[in-house]
């Protein structure tokens, strides 16, 4: 295929597996090969942007960061749908707590992702696009969530391309019932959508905007939020 290896991929076709898991530092990309994957062989290093495949229980998974924010899940996504033959993505990574009933390390399941981001304008839709996420990965989510008794939520993010959004910001997104604000997800799900492919964001709260010293370390967002990968891993 004339498209690989891409200018941000370096990989070959047939690298990647059906499934990829994303989380956004390269770090915690490679923290997963390392722990969890058996064969697992570094596919991709362009930019530091660490991508292995190898085999959890037997089948055979890639996971790769995808960086912070829309743009940069933006063009890692798109690539991995239409060049590489990608067919899920599950998004792994933090965000911040709006819901008040959420803690350190609650995991929230995205069923959908509001943004304020003009991402979709590039679709020239005559309305507000709706982002979500593919239902057969959602639900086969939650059930591995029950399963590992797991603290969690299901619903609604906030997609945010500022990262130091104000409480001011986020209590009018509290409002609407959002769950949690992170960096990726609507990106995301609009390039599934667009390419026909299936996507989930599965988010460890990392820290609560609204009670300020209910933070992680970079380590510990690094190398703490297994129980989320153990469920990608486990519906991969």
């Amino acid at each position: 295929m004339s498209n690989i290896p891409t200018p941000h991929i370096s990989a070959k076709l047939g690298d990647f597996a059906e499934t990829v898991l994303m989380p956004g530092d390269p770090k915690r990309a490679k923290f997963i090969a390392n722990t969890y994957l058996t064969d697992a062989v570094l596919i991709n290093d362009v930019r530091g942007v660490q991508g292995y495949t190898g085999y959890y229980k037997g089948k055979r998974v890639s996971v790769m960061a995808s960086g912070m924010g829309i743009p940069s899940i933006g063009i890692y996504s798109y690539e991995l749908f239409n060049f590489y033959n990608v067919k899920n993505i599950i998004r792994i990574g933090s965000a911040g707590a709006i819901d008040p009933e959420l803690k350190i390390r609650d995991v929230v399941i995205a069923q959908g992702a509001c943004t304020n981001s003009n991402f979709v304008s590039q679709y020239e839709l005559p309305g507000t696009y709706a982002p979500i996420a593919s239902y057969d990965l959602l639900k086969k989510a939650v059930d591995e969530a029950e399963r590992i008794g797991v603290r969690f939520k299901v619903g609604n993010i906030l997609s945010s391309d500022t990262f130091y959004d104000d409480s001011a910001s986020l209590g009018k997104w509290q409002k609407m019932g959002v769950l949690a604000v992170e960096m990726e997800s609507a990106g995301l799900y609009c390039n599934a959508a667009r390419a026909g492919k299936n996507a989930l964001c599965i988010c460890t709260i990392s820290d609560c905007p609204f009670s300020p010293g209910q933070d992680c370390t970079a380590e510990e967002r690094q190398e703490s939020f297994t129980k989320m990968m153990e469920i990608a891993l486990e519906i991969a």
